[in-house]
């Protein structure tokens, strides 16, 4: 596969030129190392391409956990408290779990367990490989993102996104980069408050 788009928002890519580049030029050769065509397996069910021959998310997430695992990106979790209370939220945000657990605790209220995943980090560059329905890709980029950012766990983030072109060749509701690159645009040149790059990717 190839890299045909990249955006980067808050100055995302220039950290990583300046600051990360070895782990930069590793995702750019396990993009090309990906045979998209081999993840043609997807035999469509839907209406307007039926029987048609896809591309398979579950298999390209497959390649791609595969070359990442071996070099080294791992998944990473991150717990906080959450509660009713605004006041309570805004106060305990910035603190550690048992920070927040206790302050929400001792005020009365009900401390909530939650948490946020990310399936690849490495040296506080988290990174995302979405292939999924919208819903998902805009909360890795103005969630997801932004919590491991604010809770000091990350630098940048990093969203992989199929190009129209490749999106196409799958099943219908699969985000694509041209149109979260717009949702993005949209919001402003400050949000999400999390400097980004997005990668839109073609075979």
């Amino acid at each position: 596969m190839k890299i045909s788009e990249i955006y980067s928002h808050l100055n995302g890519l220039e950290y990583l030129q300046v600051h990360k580049v070895q782990l930069w030029e590793e995702i750019k050769e396990v993009i090309e190392l990906i045979d998209a065509e081999k993840c043609k397996t997807k035999v469509s069910k839907e209406k307007t391409m039926l029987g048609k021959l896809l591309f398979s998310p579950v298999a390209l997430n497959a390649e791609f956990k595969s070359l990442l695992r071996k070099r080294g990106w791992e998944e990473s979790r991150v717990g906080y408290w959450v509660t009713k209370n605004e006041k309570l939220i805004r106060k305990t945000l910035t603190l550690k779990p048992d920070e927040q657990k206790r302050v929400i605790s001792e005020s009365g209220n009900e401390p909530i367990f939650s948490y946020n995943q990310t399936d690849f980090v490495k040296e506080r560059i988290a990174l995302e490989v979405q292939f999924g329905k919208y819903s998902f890709v805009a909360y890795d980029l103005f969630v997801k993102h932004l919590a491991f950012y604010i809770g000091d766990e990350i630098d940048v983030g990093i969203e992989i996104l199929p190009m129209k072109s490749l999106q196409m060749q799958m099943s219908s509701g699969v985000a694509y980069y041209e149109g979260e690159f717009y949702n993005v645009i949209r919001q402003g040149r400050g949000v999400p408050a999390v400097p980004l790059v997005m990668v839109g990717i073609s075979q």
